[in-house]
């Protein structure tokens, strides 16, 4: 076993060194590619500051600056810049699946459980996943993660992490930006911040806001319906940083909120309301709203003991909720209407000791994290009850979820060039679901519910439980677990990195959250384990205009968590026993010429079941879902002229994806149902993105296009026929979009 997992490590390694050329995230960003291949880009993926050439794993940093000349506005575009990652979601931008390397939630959809891939603002964990759907600005950087990363970030990186780092005061002077602009859809887009230095190198300020507002990028022909997909978001954060007689304490205060009113995805649906209907149109008589608020306060304080030895307190607590009002069948017919609530509290420490010493860097402490989420969801479901009677079901639970952990990693340098890692950590979980109760209702859309029969609690089908309005159920559940990472890494004299590891990541047992006409399926599961193997090459070649870096990975994945609709219907979250993944990715940025830079880079991806059967059908052998075998970006940044006051960049780019499925089942149908579940998947596509960007000393002039050629893309689907519905659920991606943009910096 051992042999067969090596070699099949190995030949992913070769493969990843044998591929063309990539678009490489650990390359200087745009900012730096005037001295590009000499500039490092510091990340803290490892909980200290390193060059992120010098990191032994697999990561991807983008610098604020790129995101905005990509034209990555929100975490839902970011699969346009990082390989082996895919962002989907039922919501559109709201609640985004993030999937790493083929990990993610599968047809998993409920707001109560957790993202294998953990996002992270300022090294703050973010529980709730519709508070992932942020518009981005004012950043500092965004390092995404691949691979397990149990020991320093925790539970629930199964697939990765992702942080989002903002830009917090630096203590000098006064700076900031406003910048304005407008797109298609009469889409406005208003974006600034200001620091400003209180005392200098002791105190500074600085606040920074995000507005934009459009129409619907889905035209809703049925004349009864606002169009799908538009944008109304809101958000704002402040950060204040104390720093006393510039001396060993640093004190870092953040404070966000943000809200986001945007009408929901547009379905497509039910097929007699497809026909005749654009792929870029909806025909829906109650499209609704997602209405999203985020907000919460962090504390970081650092202080340093000795120059060796800095301890760090991260203190957070977090809010937010969701009012999703989902037409689900895409028809100007009352099949089946969706108002999903939740309401989000989080709190979390970590305590952490950094000891930078000549030979041994060490970083170890101890984690307390807490969340709650309470759902009120209700299911109109039109003529639930009998041909033209309508009802429907209506769910209440609470779930709460503590996590308690302690780690400790250390790099140890056994000679000048060969660094051994090892590192561990131990997290208990504890885990509570109660208040739960359920209940068929008489009701029309929207409308008063009458009550007729208890669903939660009730183990037979649903209907056949008399109305108790005082029937609760609960359940706990509890799960402990040992991660960790060992990898050896050695720098040739050129500065050529080569590592070697491997890394146990753990994603915490759940409960399933879309158990509503029984209780039967309301269990606490097992979870989630991955060993991974992994080895990679990072560095600057070819007199530093060419910066490289690739890695193959081999992952032993178990009991990842997926929904299975059994007939009833009732909803059961189970384990896939054993799942196989494993391939490389490559990132390069080459300096082909002053002013003329190129970034490419490119995933390969074989994402299997080994075991696992859904609705008595055998699906071993099947794809995981939203794992495409394929990705790839490439773009040019060509300084068409720079007169040092003046410069014209043009920045093309295309992306592409091989086919990927949504659903474990790909094309296999369950025998007995009226599934299609051929229709849910996407085959290969590619999109094309270019800016120009016009800079006159402090004032820059930029036009942008997204999906130049239009192509017609789902994002995601989810089958509906195995829950007794005539259709499935599609969700059509972003069309066209282009617009103009100015910015003043200061």
């Amino acid at each position: 076993m051992i042999h067969r997992i090596t070699s099949r490590a190995i030949v992913a390694a070769l493969l990843c060194g044998t591929a063309a050329p990539a678009f490489a995230q650990e390359a200087p960003q745009a900012e730096a590619q005037a001295d590009a291949g000499k500039q490092d880009i510091v990340v803290t993926a490892q909980r200290r500051s390193q060059s992120l050439l010098d990191v032994p794993l697999a990561i991807s940093a983008i610098g604020g600056d790129t995101l905005a000349n990509k034209g990555i506005s929100n975490s839902a575009s970011l699969a346009t810049a990082v390989p082996n990652l895919q962002v989907s979601s039922p919501y559109g931008s709201t609640q985004p699946n993030f999937s790493l390397r083929g990990i993610s939630v599968a047809n998993e959809y409920n707001s109560n459980q957790a993202s294998p891939v953990g996002v992270y603002i300022d090294d703050v964990y973010i529980a709730a996943r519709t508070s992932h759907g942020m518009g981005l600005f004012d950043l500092d950087r965004i390092e995404v993660l691949r691979g397990p990363q149990g020991t320093l970030f925790g539970r629930n990186t199964t697939g990765g992490a992702i942080n989002f780092i903002t830009r917090a005061p630096k203590l000098k002077d006064t700076n900031g930006y406003a910048e304005v602009g407008y797109g298609n859809f009469n889409t406005l887009k208003v974006q600034g911040a200001v620091e400003t230095t209180l005392v200098e190198d002791e105190l500074g300020l600085r606040i920074a806001g995000n507005y934009e507002k459009g129409d619907g990028q889905i035209r809703n022909v049925s004349g009864s319906g606002r169009d799908g997909n538009s944008v109304d978001t809101l958000q704002g954060r402040a950060s204040l940083r104390i720093r006393p007689g510039n001396g060993p304490l640093d004190i870092k205060i953040r404070a966000y909120a943000g809200r986001d009113r945007g009408a929901q995805a547009a379905v497509h649906g039910l097929l007699p309301f497809r026909s005749g209907v654009g792929f870029f149109e909806v025909n829906e008589n109650r499209l609704g709203l997602n209405r999203t608020e985020a907000w919460g306060v962090a504390a970081n304080v650092a202080l340093e003991l000795t120059p060796q030895i800095t301890v760090t307190s991260i203190t957070s607590y977090d809010g937010g909720s969701q009012d999703l009002q989902q037409a689900s069948d895409g028809s100007p017919l009352d099949v089946l209407n969706i108002n999903w609530r939740s309401n989000f509290r989080q709190f979390s420490e970590e305590a952490r000791l950094n000891y930078d010493g000549d030979r041994l860097k060490l970083v170890g402490g101890v984690f307390y994290g807490w969340d709650r989420v309470v759902t009120d969801n209700r299911f109109d479901i039109g003529s639930a009850l009998a041909p033209g009677v309508d009802g429907g079901f209506f769910q209440n639970y609470r779930q709460t979820r503590r996590s308690y952990a302690t780690f400790l990693q250390g790099d140890y340098n056994l000679t000048d060039k060969l660094v051994l890692t090892l590192g561990a950590r131990y997290t208990w979980d504890r885990a509570r679901y109660d208040d739960g109760y359920a209940y068929l209702f008489a009701g029309s859309v929207n409308g008063a519910m009458t009550p007729l029969a208890t669903t939660v609690p009730c183990a037979g089908v649903a209907g056949t439980c008399a109305y108790n309005p005082a029937a609760r159920y609960a359940i706990d559940g509890q799960n402990n677990a040992l991660t960790g990472r060992a990898a050896l890494s050695y720098t040739f004299d050129g500065g050529t990195l080569v590592y070697a590891s491997y890394s146990r990541g753990y994603r915490s047992g759940a409960f399933n959250g879309g158990g509503y006409t029984s209780s039967v399926g309301i269990t606490y599961i097992a979870p989630e384990r991955v060993n991974a193997y992994e080895a990679g090459v990072k560095g600057r070649f070819l007199d530093n205009r060419l910066t490289l870096s690739a890695a193959g990975f081999y992952y032993d994945y178990t009991n990842q968590q997926v929904q299975d609709t059994r007939p009833g219907p009732v909803s059961f979250l189970v384990n896939a026993p054993k799942s196989e993944v494993y391939g490389g990715e490559v990132e390069a940025s080459l300096r082909i010429a002053p002013g003329l830079v190129l970034n490419a880079s490119g995933g390969y991806l074989h994402a299997i079941y080994k075991e696992l059967t859904l609705q008595g059908t055998n699906l071993s052998g099947n794809d995981l879902p939203f794992a495409p075998r394929w990705t790839g970006q490439a773009g040019v940044d060509w300084k068409i002229f720079d007169t040092g006051s003046d410069a014209l960049t043009f920045s093309p780019s295309v992306n592409y994806f091989s086919r990927q499925f949504f659903s474990p089942f790909n094309a296999k149908n369950a025998v007995g149902t009226a599934q299609n579940n051929a229709e849910l998947l996407q085959r290969g596509y590619a999109k094309v993105n270019a800016a120009l960007v016009l800079e006159h000393g402090p004032v820059q002039l930029r036009a942008w296009v997204n999906n130049l050629f239009d192509r017609e893309v789902y994002s995601y689907g989810l089958d509906l026929r195995g829950a007794g519905f005539p259709y499935n659920f599609l969700i059509p991606s972003t069309p066209r979009t282009y617009g103009v943009s100015a910015r003043f910096s200061f």
